[in-house]
């Protein structure tokens, strides 16, 4: 059987969101539906984030957005991933929290690795920290990088690097051309709670699957039909055994999701999602589960129906089908 690496599989919010074998469900937050405006009210969001905590689903994805382009559509949650996740620690008790994904490319690793562990350490140890290079070239001149914007998957490699190396590390040594260097004379307190953060990358990053699968604890890609991620999935699975042996390093995948009122309502696409009744989305993702995929997070910002009551079916009727993994409560 399939194990993770003994520090991350102790990790609660790893536990929460990944088993061998287990399929789990979450949301790219906001918990809203606004499929005509590019930004969210974030109206009742302490209410519904608890509400989707208390049903038992297993994470919550924040996404990084650090300016409105309008040619890109939508600003995700809004705030800050990291203070949102840090409040989020706060107003939750079980559920992972993650970033889906942190553009490390634009973050300095110090502050990325403060911060995170900070949630880590503050939410009882349930932070995945999901990291991406950043597909938006109007944001590399506004950080005054225009010029890493086409190097950015060296950047992210450089980054990521950083990140590890002041979290998993005490008064560490060496660093990198882009982010600097640590002299051995300072050090970034707090460490994560299991001495390491789990890191899901989202996307491709600019990277070839072989090196996702050396250097992250997860891979979360985004949604394409059933065929396809049975293809991704069992490619994955094979990256990670050319590089790791046999450790379990879970594929999940982030979806739009509309939940259509009729429960027997066939799946309909939509832009880099579907719509379906519950009936269907259930086979659906028995059919994922099937082909080795562990994690769904729903995006509802399609939805034509309220959040809420979309929380209430699916915690209802679905999520009984694929129960999160246990964690200590805070």
């Amino acid at each position: 059987m399939l194990h993770s690496s003994p520090r991350i599989g102790a990790h609660p919010g790893f536990a929460r969101a990944f088993a061998p074998g287990r399929l789990t469900l979450g949301f790219i937050l906001p918990l809203e539906a606004y499929p005509s405006s590019p930004a969210p009210l974030m109206e009742q969001h302490a209410e519904l984030t608890r509400m989707a905590d208390e049903l038992g689903f297993a994470t919550l994805w924040a996404r990084d957005v650090p300016a409105y382009d309008p040619s890109f559509g939508d600003v995700g949650q809004m705030f800050d991933p990291f203070t949102y996740l840090g409040f989020l620690a706060a107003n939750t008790r079980r559920i992972g929290l993650a970033t889906g994904a942190a553009v490390i490319t634009l973050r300095h690793p110090v502050h990325v690795a403060k911060q995170a562990a900070s949630i880590d350490v503050m939410s009882g140890g349930r932070m995945l920290l999901g990291v991406a290079s950043g597909d938006r070239p109007s944001e590399y001149p506004l950080f005054n990088i225009p010029q890493d914007y086409e190097s950015r998957g060296d950047r992210f490699q450089e980054a990521l690097a950083s990140i590890r190396m002041a979290s998993e590390n005490s008064f560490p040594v060496g660093g990198s051309r882009r982010f600097g260097q640590f002299l051995g004379n300072l050090d970034v307190l707090p460490k994560p709670r299991e001495g390491r953060l789990p890191i899901v990358v989202v996307g491709r990053s600019r990277q070839d699957l072989d090196w996702i699968a050396r250097n992250a604890d997860a891979w979360l890609y985004y949604f394409v039909d059933a065929r396809r991620t049975e293809l991704i999935a069992a490619t994955w699975r094979q990256a990670v055994r050319d590089a790791c042996g046999e450790v379990f390093k879970p594929f999940a995948q982030g979806l739009f999701f509309d939940l259509l009122a009729d429960p027997d309502a066939p799946v309909q696409p939509i832009h880099s999602g579907m719509a379906a009744g519950r009936h269907a989305l259930i086979a659906y993702l028995e059919q994922l589960r099937h082909v080795g995929v562990n994690h769904v997070a729903f995006n509802l910002k399609a939805s034509r129906r309220p959040a809420r009551e979309v929380l209430q079916e699916l915690g209802e009727f679905v999520l009984p089908l694929f129960a999160s993994g246990p964690v200590q409560a805070q």
